[in-house]
């Protein structure tokens, strides 16, 4: 039963969890946690996957009550909070998976079940209305979309402010975000990090959830960090460093996150020339990808990466080009083609494009090796148990049992159980689509450790990613991406921040056209 505590005190703070445990059976995956946050102040909120932070996120919805502790709203205790009781105190999320309905509008969506009415006994929806009051919206955000566009016609970044849309039109007073930048930009990201600001000067409580500790750092009044379920430190603003969050999060220092560069390439072992996509079937893509090297793949939103990506493993027809695979022509007419030649792809939307949630760890590993595991047809389930658990061990899966639903597994877990399902095989080339999308820092190093041994093995490995840091710390290459071409590629000691960016919006200035000429007439020499 709720009790009310002290009604009339203000100087409460907007949100206040005491001694919060929640457990599962044997398993406790909260243990005693006290955390509080003031209207007006942004916490980043950090941990690795696993941690307990959505658990703790879940009882602060009403999706899950607490089995212990109490949850103070501005002084009013509740033992646990219902569904209605969170939105009504005014908590709303910005989820990291996306939530909403393809076959509706932008407006729609923003206002699903709460759409203003018109009319008499029908109550029909007032689009007039529901648009005019999401325009203001899509406008602070700085979304280029309309009130009016099918939510089918968004892509996955377009997708993510949209969510933050959502939550912004509840007139919330805490907003919790949950890797809000996942799928978005470097410009993308500043903006919503500005936005962030801007509520907090409004008096509106952020709890900030990431994995890109930066954004921690340029962001947050406060850092809280969760392991293994319990409150294991907390951060001031100014002791808010990476390293400091590093050692909160995993209980050591992490030396360095990425691995060292590759020394000796190898010949081409992919070569695009004149190759040109669906997308942008004007633009030709020539690019050659050397076995042993990671080649990383940078460009804005929609500059056309992962729709080469898909047009190599060919899930879409090139407009145009050739392509050669250690020398020599191949033609890629679909997947299947594409992974019989052993060229393979870990795609950015892993749980709809690279896993079957509800299959088990094992299934989804051998998806595409049946044959392999097979007898006059027949799937022997003893070789799948086998083939699952050396995966398993080789690639440090954390679960019980190969047999456990892979939609059960941690962000950085899923990632390696795609990577297992190829690594099964004979790989020549892998393409990694956002590989470390919703990954934790540890999970993270795991990732880039693993993609090092495989070029070090030879394996050819194009690395598409968001992350600057990411492309600029793991890429022994980079080749940027603009409107469907490639601006230029950047050697490895060219490789900046400022260098990417040029040629990522469309300019070849200073340093930048000095690498990028570099770098041309050193593929024209090979």
């Amino acid at each position: 039963m709720d009790e009310e505590v002290n009604d009339e005190v203000t100087s409460e703070p907007l949100l206040s969890l005491t001694s919060i445990s929640k457990t599962y059976g044997a398993v406790q995956a909260l243990k005693g946690v006290s955390f509080h946050i003031d209207a007006g102040e942004v916490v980043g909120l950090i941990g690795e996957n696993g941690a307990g932070k959505s658990t703790l996120m879940k009882v602060l919805g009403g999706v899950i009550a607490p089995t212990s502790g109490t949850i103070a709203i501005e002084g009013r205790e509740h033992t646990a909070l219902s569904v209605q009781q969170s939105l009504g105190a005014g908590i709303a999320f910005v989820h990291q998976e996306l939530n909403l309905f393809e076959n509706l509008d932008v407006a729609a969506n923003v206002f699903i079940g709460r759409e203003p009415r018109r009319g008499g006994f029908l109550r029909l929806v007032d689009n007039k209305t529901l648009h005019a009051r999401v325009t203001p919206l899509l406008k602070r955000l700085g979304c280029d979309f309309k009130a009016t566009t099918p939510v089918a016609d968004l892509s996955i970044a377009q997708c993510q402010m949209l969510e933050i849309v959502k939550a912004l039109s509840l007139d919330a007073r805490l907003i919790i975000m949950d890797e809000p930048t996942s799928s978005l930009t470097t410009s993308e990201t500043s903006r919503l990090l500005d936005i962030v600001g801007d509520l907090k000067k409004s008096g509106v409580a952020i709890i900030f959830i990431t994995h890109r500790l930066s954004e921690i750092e340029r962001c947050a009044d406060r850092v809280v960090a969760l392991r293994d379920g319990a409150l294991v430190g907390s951060l001031a603003r100014a002791d808010i460093r990476h390293d400091a969050m590093i050692r909160l999060m995993i209980g050591r220092s992490l030396n360095t996150l990425y691995t060292p560069p590759a020394t000796l390439p190898l010949a081409p072992v992919l070569e695009l020339d004149a190759f040109a996509t669906p997308a942008y079937p004007a633009e030709r893509v020539s690019l050659a990808l050397r076995g042993g090297e990671i080649l990383g793949l940078a460009g804005l939103i929609g500059s056309g990466r992962t729709e080469l990506a898909r047009a190599i493993f060919g899930i879409d027809r090139p407009a145009a080009g050739a392509m050669r695979l250690d020398g020599k022509p191949v033609l890629i007419r679909s997947p299947r083609d594409a992974i019989r030649l052993g060229i393979y792809l870990i795609p950015e939307d892993r749980k709809h494009a690279g896993l079957i949630l509800d299959s088990s760890i094992a299934e989804n590993i051998v998806l595409a090796s049946l044959p392999s595991v097979s007898r006059a047809n027949l799937v022997d389930t003893g070789r799948v148990d086998r083939v699952a658990r050396e995966q398993q061990q080789s690639l440090h899966i954390k679960t019980p049992s190969v047999d456990v639903r892979a939609g059960a597994l941690s962000g950085g877990n899923q990632q390696k159980v795609v990577l297992g399902k190829w690594l099964c095989m004979q790989p020549k080339v892998i393409i990694f689509d956002e590989p470390t999308r919703g990954v934790d820092a540890g999970s993270k190093s795991e990732i880039y450790t693993l993609m090092r041994k495989l070029a070090d093995r030879g394996v050819a490995i194009l690395m598409i990613s968001s992350d600057m840091e990411e492309v600029i710390g793991v890429s022994d290459r980079v080749a940027v991406m603009h409107e469907g071409a490639i601006a230029g590629t950047l050697e490895r000691d060219a490789l900046s921040e400022n260098n990417i960016m040029h040629l990522a919006v469309g300019e070849v200035a200073g340093e930048a056209a000095q690498a990028a000429e570099a770098s041309s007439t050193l593929q024209a020499s090979h």
